[in-house]
């Protein structure tokens, strides 16, 4: 089966695997077990155990058997960590490291980008993304949400420009030129952890405006793989993941 090169960054096979590498390259000094990464790369576990051997077996990240889990870390001590670190920062690295800045400012009900990285995300083609472009909606202290961007820019090394709309503005966007213009193109929800209500960047997440308000302002939870189903934490066979135990086995 051919597939298609990202669009985002074509030296990498698929957008799953820039995910899974930047989650680990952006974070060495973490490990991941593989639901981890799946969850992350938004794809199914079993091609993300596949990616975690490949970049174990190169050298580029150990492994390490904690009960039933397999934990992932990069490793660090490696020529092309830095290289690789740094590519992965200017492609995928605005979804996974604006997360780690707005994670614990209070007041946020969700976090977007939009914008050329959006839409290069979603397999739209043009030029590379030039400055990020985040949408928060609630709020949170203006001064905490922009300190947060320009730490996150200057993790990236990119003007990360954020602009916050108050709940009531995002679910009446069809009202606001500027919303409802922006709710007709990509959109990649950031996972922040603040609240249940926090979402994960969708590959194509586009809102439509003919949708009832509860769609367009979407409260949704991880939806569990198969493997994550079977059993989870809390011993729950063909878990939803709405049991509250978070984390699966594996």
């Amino acid at each position: 089966m051919n597939i298609k090169a990202p669009t985002l960054a074509p030296l990498f096979r698929s957008d799953a695997q820039g995910e899974l590498l930047a989650q680990l390259f952006l974070n060495p000094e973490r490990s991941f077990t593989i639901s981890e990464l799946a969850r992350g790369a938004r794809t199914p576990y079993a091609s993300a155990h596949r990616e975690a051997s490949r970049i174990a077996e190169m050298g580029l990240a150990t492994t390490t058997k904690r009960g039933q889990s397999v934990e992932v870390q990069a490793r660090r001590d490696t020529p092309v960590f830095r290289p690789l670190a740094e590519l992965l920062s200017l492609t995928y690295g605005p979804a996974v490291v604006l997360p780690n800045y707005l994670a614990g400012i209070p007041g946020i009900e969700g976090a977007y980008i939009y914008g050329s990285w959006a839409a290069r995300q979603t397999g739209e083609p043009g030029n590379a993304p030039g400055d990020i472009d985040l949408l928060i909606v609630e709020n949170p202290s203006r001064a905490e949400v922009y300190k947060a961007a320009r730490l996150a820019g200057s993790s990236i090394e990119r003007e990360v420009n954020a602009r916050i709309v108050s709940v009531d503005q995002w679910k009446s966007a069809d009202s606001d030129p500027f919303l409802r213009k922006l709710m007709q193109r990509p959109l990649a929800r950031l996972d922040i952890g603040n609240s249940p209500k926090a979402t994960s960047p969708g590959r194509n997440s586009r809102v439509r405006l003919d949708a009832p308000p509860e769609q367009r302002y979407p409260v949704l939870r991880h939806r569990p793989t198969h493997r994550e189903r079977r059993r989870c934490r809390s011993g729950h066979s063909r878990c939803t993941g709405d049991c509250g135990s978070n984390s699966p086995t594996g």
